[in-house]
């Protein structure tokens, strides 16, 4: 398994504190009426998907805040293919703190593993191309660092974590330089950041414009593969170049094929189907 940056801190702790307020408000009124206190029990987590696993760390501080007296045996590792069936972690400890910890657990875990599963399928259609797979900036509010993450544990590659991070000239950025994609480019390039400055284009022409202009890379948006393949022959080499633009499992392969040097795929993180893992009683 390839090696990838570990979550955040600060990106778990305020997951995780946001996620516990919404969901235990004053307490978890079924458990504490129906479970004795100090009822001890052994849960095991278990895979109900053939998934890519992610959220472990996020799921155990879930754990440590409502059940810190549990002990937990975890037998998975984030990034690692888990097929159906598979024990991601047993715990024991009172049935009261498990309870009320079992579903933003199961939550966290669920969502980021789709991530990851997804972007794992994405990037496995792209295997041998030379292509990377980029995330983009469509997340859910409040977790884009985690989802950035669980995209690392699928195999993909992070682009912008925020509008700070680089420069990217989109149309409606063209539109207010009076159409040209050109103008923008020497505007954002004037500016001497010290960013890299990426131009979104739409046509061939564009292309060219944006490179003259001396933008750094490109953003070629819903070309099909012919026209990207005519951008890459153009362009050979000088700048890399990013097809992006409703991309899908059955049309990557092919837009890898035309030579460009990555492509970003919104999907992965804005709608991502969650896995399903559930809390069963140990046998």
């Amino acid at each position: 398994m390839t090696a990838f940056a570990p979550p955040e801190p600060a990106d778990i702790q305020a997951a995780v504190e946001t996620a516990l307020t919404e969901d235990i408000g004053q307490g978890d009124v079924t458990t504490r009426t129906t479970v004795p206190a100090g009822h001890v029990m052994t849960f095991d987590m278990n895979t109900r998907d053939d998934i890519v696993v992610c959220g472990l760390p996020i799921a155990l501080e879930v754990l440590a805040r409502l059940a810190p007296e549990a002990k937990v045996e975890v037998f998975a590792e984030d990034g690692q293919w888990a097929p159906k069936g598979t024990r991601l972690m047993r715990m024991t400890g009172t049935a009261q703190g498990l309870l009320s910890a079992e579903r933003t657990a199961l939550n966290f875990l669920q969502k980021l593993s789709g991530i990851a599963t997804l972007t794992r399928r994405f990037v496995d259609k792209i295997d041998g191309t030379g292509a990377v797979l980029l995330d983009t900036r469509k997340t859910i509010p409040g977790l884009r660092g985690l989802s950035k993450y669980a995209v690392r544990a699928g195999g993909g590659t992070n682009h912008r974590m925020r509008l700070d991070d680089g420069i990217l000239i989109k149309d409606n950025h063209v539109a207010v330089c009076g159409g040209s994609v050109g103008e923008a480019v020497k505007r954002a390039k004037g500016a001497d950041t010290g960013l890299e400055v990426r131009a979104e284009c739409d046509t061939l022409d564009q292309v060219r414009e944006a490179v003259e202009a001396g933008a750094d890379s490109l953003l070629l948006d819903n070309m099909p593969p012919p026209v990207l393949r005519e951008a890459v022959e153009w362009v050979a080499g000088r700048v890399p170049l990013e097809a992006s633009g409703g991309v899908k499992l059955d049309t990557i392969r092919a837009i890898a094929e035309t030579g460009v040097n990555y492509i970003s795929v919104g999907g992965i993180t804005q709608s991502a189907p969650a896995v399903d893992i559930g809390l069963d009683l140990a046998e």
